[in-house]
């Protein structure tokens, strides 16, 4: 689908294409950031099939809101925006009907970990069993800034938050988490191994590892997130 001058169009004409009544854009738009917006999905939920649900449920809502989209924000933004709210809509729903307590779920998963947590996927399951154990805001920012790498600006952004409601929600949720994922520190990167020293693992700020920021990536060049704020 190309755009003017045979450029390849960008998010908000896509968007006024789709609204415009053009079939094709919207499926266009949603290919385009379907692999960063389903993994801001998984990891805020811990669970593939709530995620995938929590993502069409977004781009429902998406499809049939297009038209309210005022421009103030990049079409990205808007986007995160929108699966982050329908992912935290299917955690408050888990927490209305929980067969046992949020944490203790998440202890036993902790527990039930690998006996060799330096594996890639060891890990990746504790942090996920550990996530469980933080309120929806905090998980939320942390998957943003931590895990997935945007900006603190942008997740404020996308959580209609301030940059310092942000790094206040990082902040506790790293120290609540440092507990579960202390083990984390341990084994063959901290024994003299071929691997990096332990500080490589390490999250900026003193948080757990495995949460170190992917580059801070920016979702758009005309985010504009609120300013200044207390969590």
């Amino acid at each position: 689908m190309p755009g003017t001058g045979g450029q390849r169009p960008s998010d908000a004409e896509l968007l006024r294409r789709h609204v415009a009544g053009d079939a094709d854009a919207f499926g266009e738009l949603f290919s385009r950031h379907r692999d960063r917006l389903w993994a801001v999905a998984l990891r805020t939920v811990s669970d593939p099939e709530e995620a995938a649900d929590a993502l069409q449920d977004a781009m429902v809502s998406a499809f049939r809101r297009a038209a309210d989209f005022r421009g103030d924000s990049a079409v990205t933004t808007w986007l995160h925006r929108i699966v982050v709210n329908a992912s935290l809509d299917r955690l408050r729903r888990r927490a209305a009907r929980p067969a046992v307590a949020a944490d203790e779920q998440a202890l036993e998963a902790l527990g039930a970990q690998h006996p060799d947590p330096a594996r890639a996927t060891d890990t990746r399951l504790d942090i996920d069993a550990a996530l469980q154990i933080l309120p929806a805001p905090q998980r939320a920012a942390l998957v943003l800034v931590d895990m997935l790498g945007f900006s603190v600006d942008d997740a404020a952004a996308i959580l209609a938050t301030s940059p310092g409601t942000i790094k206040s929600r990082c902040a506790r949720g790293r120290a609540r988490l440092l507990p579960y994922l202390a083990h984390l520190r341990a084994g063959p990167l901290g024994s003299g191994g071929d691997g990096p020293p332990p500080e490589a693992s390490r999250s900026p700020g003193g948080g757990p590892p495995g949460l170190a920021p992917q580059g801070n990536r920016s979702v758009g060049e005309s985010v504009s997130p609120a300013q200044g704020g207390d969590a």
